[in-house]
């Protein structure tokens, strides 16, 4: 196999003119070209409104070494090494493995602990995900919130009602990145996403494909448990208690696989009663933004119409004089803010797309890092009663419906109507609120200065009639399992894993985590 990158041609291309490229730059004849795939695609908007789409092509040729000779070095020679499972450790397990939660890192380490004959138990207090849709679905039109299947807690974790981004920063040396993305499209997603420089789902896409890997897991002899909560665990016994259906059961677990999600919060309480070690961690608030898509299509593509471009992303960062620095996070192309809650009497929001990102509204969260010396306490969970906290308060503001309110409105500490010019685009009741009084001074002042700075980037970004909406509180875990270099907690049978344990950020970082967890348990046991 051959690769070659640097192959720019104008957005608006045809894929025949992708193979004439190829051939060219390639000096390679029409004829000798076996086949060839996208490995990467990136946009070049430098030269904006000239957009440019850069290519990275693997391809097969009858001659490679002539190609390569006459290639001056542009064309490597890559011999790939496919993603494998470790050898298979000697010990016994006394009992299956036990997953508790069905996002991306629970899904992603009970699949490859399936694969390997493992037969993992996945333990999850919400439900399976057509019927969570419905959950979710049914919330957003009458505000009856059902507090274990809803946007945070289910079957596809809280990532399947969020853009469905895919990108990642974290190091991957073994592959597993490639593999994530290839088990998504072998269960349904759409093939642009191996070689997109920021892939995406949508929730549409997702519902389908969590459930694709549900029924394989289940085909290799793995089980689910929906509606069942892991309420407690007998740390000498290596047992657990689930409820399910106001019925307490105490099971086995030769191996516990802790893939609890960021919203756990009455099973951290729990973990943290039973001695398992832990930690607070610094995560980020903030609020949601909503502008015109159209208006970010132009500030980035350079021109009024993106034509067969797809809705334009941004990422923008500001460092303050006061040391905070304030981003946006899971922005939302095409998108919906959402509200996300999943306690009573407590609100948070959150950002969605649909695949086709069609929406006439662009959202993002523009966040701020706190720390424990914002919510001034040591206590491993002090970060969650500082979330709470917030919750509460926007609860209160929208009087339970997501509290609204304009930038200009947001920086005079005043309620005031809904913008006209900019329709907020919302998933749930929403209403007239003052977002600022959500956060303590110092938080709100860093918010409202980083927007402003932002709308030095993107003009119209901090225009009066950007509709901001809160809480945005569930960015990251609060809480860190301590864990050791072999992925074991405190108790050695428990193996804390993706976001919700703090070592994870993002459907695809927790997933990876996920393989790496189910490789620990691998390399320990036999199946």
């Amino acid at each position: 196999m051959l690769r070659i990158s640097q192959l720019k041609l104008p957005a608006e291309h045809t894929p025949d003119q992708l193979r004439k490229k190829l051939l060219r730059a390639a000096q390679i004849r029409e004829q000798d070209l076996l086949g060839f795939t996208i490995r990467k695609r990136s946009l070049d908007a430098r030269r904006k409104p000239e957009l440019y789409y850069v290519y990275t092509i693997d391809f097969t040729v009858s001659h490679e070494a002539s190609v390569l000779r006459k290639s001056g070095g542009r064309i490597q020679n890559i011999r790939e090494t496919p993603y494998h499972a470790p050898e298979h450790g000697n010990r016994l397990l006394d009992a299956s493995p036990v997953v508790i939660g069905s996002g991306p890192a629970g899904l992603f380490c009970a699949y490859l602990l399936a694969e390997e004959g493992y037969r993992p138990l996945v333990i999850e207090r919400g439900a399976p995900v057509r019927e969570r849709k419905a959950d979710v679905e049914r919330f957003w039109e009458t505000g009856v919130l059902d507090p274990s299947s809803n946007v945070q807690f289910g079957e596809g974790g809280a990532g399947t009602f969020s853009d469905g981004k895919l990108n990642t920063l974290v190091k991957d040396p073994v592959g597993r990145n490639r593999f994530v993305l290839e088990t998504f499209v072998r269960f349904g997603a759409p093939e642009e996403i191996l070689w997109e420089q920021k892939p995406h789902i949508g929730t549409d896409i997702l519902v389908h494909v969590v459930e694709a890997m549900r029924n394989r897991i289940l085909d290799l002899g793995g089980e689910f448990r929906f509606h069942s909560q892991m309420i407690d665990l007998r740390p000498d016994r290596k047992e657990i208690v689930v409820m399910e259906k106001g019925r307490a059961e105490i099971l086995p677990a030769g191996a516990l696989v802790l893939a609890l999600g960021h919203s756990a919060r009455d099973t951290f309480q729990m973990l943290y009663e039973q001695g398992l070690e832990m930690e607070s961690k610094a995560f980020a608030v903030g609020v949601r933004i909503e502008h015109p898509q159209s208006m970010i299509d132009e500030a980035m593509y350079g021109r009024r119409s993106r034509g067969a471009l797809p809705a334009a992303a941004y990422k923008l960062t500001e460092k303050l004089d006061n040391g905070r620095g304030v981003y946006t996070f899971c922005m939302c192309p095409g998108g919906y803010v959402v509200n996300a809650s999943s306690e009573e009497g407590r609100l948070a929001v959150n950002g969605m797309s649909y695949h086709n990102r069609a929406g006439v509204n662009a959202n993002s969260a523009v966040i701020v890092t706190v720390t424990k010396e914002d919510y001034g306490s040591d206590h491993p969970l002090a970060g969650v009663e500082f979330q709470r906290k917030l919750e509460r308060r926007a609860w209160e503001e929208g009087q339970g419906c997501v509290p609204v309110q304009r930038f200009e409105d947001f920086c005079n500490d005043r309620t005031a109507e809904i913008s006209r010019q900019i329709l907020p685009q919302i998933k749930g009741s929403f209403r007239p609120g003052n977002v600022r009084r959500i956060f303590p001074e110092e938080l709100a002042d860093s918010l409202e200065q980083g927007i402003h700075g932002m709308g030095r980037k993107i003009r119209g970004f901090d225009q009066e009639d950007a509709v901001l909406s809160g809480v945005e509180s569930r960015t990251s875990s609060p809480v860190r399992i301590v864990r050791g270099e072999d992925f074991t907690a405190s108790l050695p049978w428990v193996y804390p894993c993706g976001e919700g344990a703090g070592y994870a950020g993002g459907i695809t970082s927790a997933a990876m985590d996920g393989l790496k967890v189910a490789e620990a348990i691998i390399r320990r046991y036999c199946s």
